[in-house]
C-alpha cells in the first residue's frame, strides 16, 4: 500500500469538503523531470493543498525536531519528508534536495521559510535560489489564495516554469534567484486574487 497516495486521498476529500478548492495550471507540472516548486506560505494547510490535487508526490523539508517524534517521523518519511535544521546552514539537507531534483522528483518549498502572519507575501529565503541554480530542475512559483474559511473558496495556483538558462550561465547569487522567484509568485497571487 502508498501511504502518500493514500494520505492524498485522504487530504483531497477534507480539503474538498472543508473548502471550494480551485485548482488552476496543473498542466505546467511535467510529469518526468526534476521540478522547484515554490510558493507562498499562509496557513498550515498549505502542505497538504499544494500536493494533493497533483499526480506526482511531493517531497518536503520539514523541521528537524519533528523527526524525533517516533510515529510521526515514520510517517513523515513515508510522505517524503527530509529533516532540515532551521536557522542555520544544513549542508545535509541542500544535499537531500538537490538530490531529490536531480532524481528527477518535484521538491516543494515555501522560500519564505515560515508563514505569512499577515497573509502577505514576505521576503524569500536565500536557499530556494540555491537549488534553482545548482540544478536543471523546472522552477515552478506557485500560490495558494485564501483565505481558508470554511465553504470559501482556496485557490492553488501552479504557474509557467520560470526560465533559468541565463540566469545559471550569468552565475547570479542565490538572493538574486530567490529574488526572481519571489516576484513570480508576487505576480500569480496578483493576478488570480480577484480573478
Amino acid at each position: 500500500m502508498d501511504l502518500y497516495k493514500v494520505g492524498q486521498t485522504v487530504c483531497r476529500s477534507y480539503l474538498s469538503t472543508l473548502y471550494k478548492v480551485e485548482v488552476i495550471g496543473k498542466e505546467n507540472i511535467p510529469s518526468d523531470k526534476g521540478v522547484l516548486l515554490c510558493c507562498n506560505h499562509i496557513h498550515l494547510l498549505d502542505p497538504p493543498l499544494l500536493g494533493s490535487y497533483l499526480e506526482r508526490p511531493i517531497h518536503y523539508m520539514a523541521k528537524a525536531e519533528l523527526f524525533k517524534i517516533p510515529v510521526l517521523n515514520y510517517l513523515i518519511k513515508k510522505f517524503h519528508a527530509f529533516p532540515v535544521r532551521r536557522g542555520m546552514s544544513d549542508k545535509q539537507a541542500l544535499r537531500e534536495g538537490i538530490k531529490v531534483l536531480k532524481d528527477n522528483n518535484v521538491l516543494g518549498i515555501f522560500p519564505e521559510g515560515t508563514r505569512s502572519k499577515t497573509g502577505e507575501l514576505g521576503k524569500g529565503l536565500a536557499g530556494v535560489g540555491f537549488f534553482a541554480l545548482k540544478t536543471d530542475a523546472l522552477v515552478v512559483p506557485s500560490a495558494i489564495i485564501g483565505p481558508y474559511k470554511p465553504f470559501g473558496t482556496v485557490k492553488v495556483v501552479y504557474g509557467k516554469p520560470l526560465d533559468f538558462k541565463a540566469l545559471r550561465e550569468e552565475k547570479v547569487s542565490s538572493e538574486t534567484a530567490t529574488n526572481y522567484i519571489m516576484d513570480a509568485i508576487g505576480d500569480l497571487i496578483k493576478e488570480h486574487k480577484n480573478s
